[in-house]
């Protein structure tokens, strides 16, 4: 058996406290089965990751500490910061004290079933297991067509990401490492974690359906989150937005020919709604273009000022040697 074998599985939790007590049960009952097979040391922990809520979220992971503080540790943030913030403070906090790290969504819509296949991995040498999942037959037509689509994309666009992946994965603390050299402001870990290398595979699973609460991403956070993802990974926007100025030019001489050739030939009428439909569509593009280029101006403005992507303003870890 490796020595190398300290879990800890990292929950974001914002606004959980109805999910929590079911959450903390399931992970226990999964913690346990797996140090009793031997997979993982008796230091391992659950630890959850309080983003800032405003409801009992983090005095029920203060109460679940207490209770067992050698199973249960948590990580308090001084504000909300977002998802990926939060999940990127547990993994840094975590990295101090483990040998593998499980990242997950307090939900449990991810199967946790799928954490044995994840530790089998990472003993065969695996630095970075991705959970992927096998279908989508939970979600809407709608959830399903944007969110395969969005992969799409963005594997059209030259971003290198684990196709239908979200945040369920397995890092080892050297993958960890690797990531806390990633300094940008402008989080989207799907695109991040792939770009630190060392060897990697996939776990299949199925998602369940949320089983408390409600979702985080509504469809506004979606959109702003897929926009975070294009516009962090990949210059091609602007590339696309400069081709069809090119072709807008083009196109722009073609009709001013056109429009002196007809005046030398004495069909000099003046269409309305060729005209009307030309201010259209050079407006749209001039904006559409305005808007693609200042997310990229907004990005550097927020990388250029460096300011701290999250702060801890406590943590609950109580080490077996203290």
């Amino acid at each position: 058996m490796n020595d190398k074998n300290t879990l800890y599985i990292v929950v974001p939790c914002y606004k959980e406290e109805a999910v929590l007590p079911e959450t903390s049960k399931r992970l226990e009952a999964k913690m346990t089965s797996l140090m009793e097979q031997g997979k993982i040391s008796e230091k391992s922990r659950i630890m959850f990751v309080n983003d800032g809520s405003s409801d009992n979220t983090w005095p029920i992971i203060q109460s679940l500490h207490e209770k067992k503080p050698e199973l249960f540790s948590g990580v308090n943030l001084s504000r909300n910061r977002g998802h990926q913030n939060a999940l990127l403070a547990g993994l840094l906090t975590a990295m101090n004290y483990a040998d593998m790290i499980i990242s997950m969504d307090a939900d449990l819509q991810d199967d946790i079933n799928a954490v044995d296949a994840m530790i089998d991995a990472y003993h065969k040498g695996y630095e970075v297991v991705y959970g992927v999942r096998s279908k989508r037959d939970t979600d809407t037509f709608f959830k399903r067509f944007t969110a395969e689509g969005f992969y799409k994309v963005m594997k059209a666009l030259g971003v290198d990401i684990v196709f239908n992946h979200a945040d369920y994965r397995l890092m080892s603390r050297r993958a960890v490492e690797g990531l806390s050299q990633f300094s940008e402001v402008n989080l989207f870990l799907r695109g991040i974690v792939p770009q630190i290398g060392y060897k990697w595979t996939t776990v299949t699973y199925e998602r369940a359906e949320r089983f408390a609460g409600e979702s985080k991403y509504p469809l506004k956070k979606m959109l702003a989150f897929a926009a975070d993802g294009i516009t962090s990974f990949s210059v091609k926007p602007i590339r696309l937005v400069f081709t069809a100025g090119v072709i807008v030019f083009i196109v722009s001489v073609i009709m001013l020919l056109y429009a002196l050739i007809a005046k030398i030939a004495g069909h000099t009428s003046v269409g309305w709604t060729s005209l009307m439909g030309s201010i259209w569509l050079l407006g749209g593009i001039q904006l559409l273009g305005l808007g693609v280029v200042g997310e990229y101006i907004g990005k550097i403005y927020n990388e250029t000022k460096h300011r701290p992507r999250f702060i801890i303003e406590s943590v609950l870890n109580k080490q077996d040697n203290e």
